[in-house]
């Protein structure tokens, strides 16, 4: 299979869907890779790297879409690639689709299959293609928090940790998953007052096993959720529902209620944030203001620390990328049902029942197109 990996174009995004060593594996299984040129500057990877491990160098991302039978990516493709998707071609990516019509109506419109990291699901549970980002995201998002507590950048002028006699930060971090249970491993370090809302008691359990009293569980229902967020010097939004729209948990009302210099850093924002007043922002814009509440919303954090990230990713991408190019995705796609799970859009329809739903649009099992 022609495998292509175009450079990132999303704002200050630098991940890059191959790395030389995983280029080099599908190489010697057999496949061609196109890489562009540039794609891997921002993990330390040079042309030289990728042309050492079997990859031909592209000059441009419309040879690399003209040439590919495979795109591997990492974030969702932005409108200009989307353009460059034709009919069969296969699109092996993070998407978001729930929150994001306009990407949506132009991957049905192209034709293409598009398989969503995101919704790749596990034997045992859980995400593994995303678990990674999610971790990254995670203890990134204390940090970004941290940051924007600061005066200068609008926030009350709290040290996280505090110092001996003065209090540290209340980090209140709704949902206990891979984000949260990351936030909360670096939130802990930093020495912050923290405390973890869901409403999942096995999340919980796993959560007091792990963490014991260096933080403290909450059962979340909406008055403890209020009570919590309104006390809360810095909230982290980590609530997931795979594939679907996140719910809007912290209201417009609450925000105008919290503290004055108090941060929100919402990581739900690739799926639409768990606040009502959260909107996507980017690296370059990384926040804004909404009732003298600061929003931090970038939507691909991870992108900050790439050479960290895609090594990640690629940790758990590869094999699937492997599968793919090596039986063709139907073969792939039939005989691995967690995969399965991934495919988002096929050949101008939707095949997520979540994304169906979030964007009140048809939807076709996937099963009817293999």
């Amino acid at each position: 299979m022609i495998i292509g990996v175009p450079k990132e174009v999303k704002n200050h995004e630098y991940r890059v869907g191959l790395t030389p060593a995983s280029v080099s594996e599908c190489a010697h299984a057999g496949h061609q890779v196109l890489v562009e040129t540039g794609a891997g500057l921002g993990i330390g990877s040079s042309d030289q790297d990728y042309q050492r491990a079997g990859a031909e160098i592209i000059a441009t991302p419309a040879d690399v879409f003209a040439k590919a039978e495979m795109i591997v990516k990492v974030k969702e493709p932005q409108a200009a690639e989307r353009a460059m998707l034709r009919e069969g071609q296969l699109l092996f990516t993070y998407l978001h689709l729930a929150p994001d019509p306009a990407q949506t109506k132009d991957l049905v419109d192209s034709g293409a299959v598009c398989i969503a990291y995101e919704t790749v699901t596990s034997p045992f549970g859980g995400l593994p293609l995303l678990a990674p980002m999610s971790k990254v995201a995670g203890r990134m998002a204390i940090q970004a928090g941290a940051h924007c507590l600061e005066q200068p950048q609008g926030g009350l002028g709290m040290l996280i940790g505090g110092v001996p006699g003065v209090d540290p930060a209340k980090v209140v971090i709704i949902g206990g998953g891979v984000v949260g249970s990351h936030a909360a491993h670096i939130a802990v370090g930093m020495g912050a007052d923290t405390w973890v809302i869901d409403r999942n008691p096995e999340v919980l359990e796993r959560h007091w096993q792990q963490f014991g009293r260096s933080t403290n569980s909450v059962y979340s229902t909406r008055d403890s959720l209020e009570k919590h967020v309104l006390e809360a010097d810095l909230v982290i939004g980590g609530v997931l529902i795979p594939g679907a729209a996140a719910p809007k948990l912290v209201t417009a009302d609450m925000v105008k209620r919290m503290k004055p210099g108090s941060v929100i850093v919402d990581v739900a924002i690739d799926q639409g944030g768990c606040c009502e007043t959260s909107k996507a922002t980017t690296h370059a814009e990384p926040t804004y203001v909404v009732d003298d509440v600061v929003h931090y919303c970038v939507a691909n954090m991870p992108g900050g620390v790439p050479k960290t990230s895609t090594f990640a990713l690629n940790n758990v991408t590869l094999p699937h990328v492997l599968h793919l190019a090596n039986k063709g995705y139907k073969q792939a796609l039939q005989d691995d049902a967690h995969l399965l799970n991934g495919l988002n859009v096929h050949s101008g329809h939707i095949t997520s029942q979540e994304v169906a739903e979030a964007l009140n649009l048809d939807y076709k099992p996937a099963s009817e197109f293999l």
